[in-house]
């Protein structure tokens, strides 16, 4: 169920962008004015992740879970049937809000069902879906707007969905955590705001230049309602976000790896079909099937790091994936217009074998010393963390281009340029890594162990009580 979520929702960020100039024929409309049906997804998304948690503890993951899939299923079908650009706007942004609660009603879900060295066995098949989602949808798209029209990048989700649904609401357990106090309006609206207003900025400042009046007024914007809404949720009784979490020294370090590490890393997958259709001019084809074997490299870690984690603990594995993507992406900044396609598949391959010593053992380490009743509110500050880092990662890369070519260039960044921004993630990448090297993983690695960090045995969870 959690794996056919992720997959849905990660596919429809990203499948949209193949169809924009579809749609743009279809409305009479240049491709540019549709920037708000892109935009409006991560902004709406961003904005409804605070209310998650509150909402898992209040009503229980199913059911949560269940209206999210259902709301996101039906907004699908409305973006499919708009009529006008408008309609698609708005139908886009319940996508974008469904989207923001199903990632952490789907976490909760999946980890107050399992303890931790059984996290670390699902991990390997949640990881599935992370990585192939974003491999398959370009092509997916591509297939769909080709052969039958736009709308079908939207009806794709129903014929996943449903029977997701159907099979949430007859096998899956209620779970519910400890019953949340009042509801926090002030929190969810400082929050919302300050979130939606900075992820606006990070995803227009490539487009429409950092220096421009709208991006500008949504960065302060969110920076200020972002101070404001800390202070506020540090002080209040019942905090919308309990950001006191974070005084958790393991829960706060892998949110900080999580943060800074998937800029270089989303960066890279970002760069890489720049590079090669723009810097070496390359077809879309080429592209994907040249950017796809890093999924493989995932995947095949994965597996590995399943059975080393409660050998060694994540933060040697953690260090040596950083280290390992940073050395890959020097390799990657020797490129050049004369570099083939095998080369550059074999790079990809070798960043997905680092990439795979990150991506599980900082999610399943920065809930190992979280309570219970708290899991609610780590998977929401989990989530909320990534979806800003993965914003800030296309924004890192257009920056580091942007500064890396001439003016008179501007439209058609030299390969120099992509050779610049490879060198600055390695950069950030090797910086991650020493930190990394830091973690105090000691109850991390109990908690894989089934111990505790003195040494007793760690209670298991009671799996007749959750969901399956």
């Amino acid at each position: 169920m959690c794996v056919c979520v992720t997959f849905i929702a990660i596919v429809d960020g990203a499948i949209t962008t193949v169809a924009l100039p579809s749609i743009a024929r279809t409305f009479h409309l240049t491709t540019a004015a549709l920037d708000g049906v892109v935009v409006v997804y991560p902004v709406c998304l961003a904005m409804a992740i605070p209310a998650s948690a509150w909402l898992v503890e209040r009503f229980g993951a199913k059911r949560v879970l269940l209206t999210a899939l259902g709301a996101f299923l039906g907004s699908s079908l409305l973006c499919g049937a708009a009529a006008d650009l408008a309609q698609l706007v708005a139908f886009r942004a319940v996508q974008g809000l469904s989207a923001g609660l199903l990632f952490p009603a789907a976490s909760s879900l999946l980890y107050s069902t399992f303890n931790s060295w059984e996290q670390v066995r699902i991990s390997r098949y949640m990881i599935v879906p992370q990585q192939m989602a974003p491999a398959v949808a370009p092509i997916l798209g591509g297939l769909l707007v080709d052969h039958l029209s736009w709308r079908w990048v939207f009806y794709v989700n129903l014929p996943l969905g449903v029977p997701a649904v159907v099979f949430g609401a007859v096998f899956l357990a209620e779970h519910r955590g400890h019953r949340p106090g009042r509801f926090d309006l002030t929190g969810l609206l400082l929050s919302a705001a300050a979130l939606g207003a900075v992820m606006f900025g990070v995803s227009e400042g490539p487009n429409r230049g950092w220096s421009s009046p709208a991006v500008v007024t949504a960065l302060v914007l969110g920076a200020v309602l972002l101070t404001v809404a800390v202070l506020f949720e540090l002080h209040v009784a019942e905090p919308l976000l309990r950001l006191r979490l974070f005084a958790d020294r393991l829960f706060r370090d892998t949110n900080l790896i999580n943060l800074v590490g998937l800029v270089p890393i989303l960066g890279a997958m970002y760069l890489g079909p720049l590079f090669l259709q723009q810097g070496q001019g390359r077809s879309a084809l080429e592209s994907g099937t040249s950017t796809f074997p890093e999924a493989f490299g995932v995947l095949l870690t994965v597996q590995i790091v399943g059975v080393l984690y409660s050998r060694v603990g994540p933060r040697i594995i953690i260090g040596c994936g950083l280290a390992m993507v940073s050395g890959v992406l020097l390799l990657f900044a020797t490129c050049d217009q004369d570099t083939g396609l095998w080369t550059f598949r074999t790079y990809m391959f070798l960043l997905g074998i680092g990439m795979g010593g990150v991506f599980m053992p900082t999610t399943v380490a920065s809930l190992a010393t979280v309570s219970r009743k708290d899991l609610a509110q780590a998977s929401t500050l989990n989530t909320v963390v990534r979806q800003t880092g993965g914003a800030f990662a296309p924004a890192a890369v257009t920056t580091a281009l942007v500064l890396s070519t001439p003016t008179a260039a501007a439209t058609d960044p030299p390969v120099t340029a992509y050779q610049h921004a490879y060198l600055a993630l390695a950069a950030l990448a090797a910086a991650t890594s020493l930190f990394a090297f830091t973690l105090p993983d000691g109850p991390a690695r109990a908690a894989a162990r089934g111990t505790t960090a003195a040494g007793g045995t760690a209670p298991r969870r009671r799996r007749h009580e959750e969901a399956h």
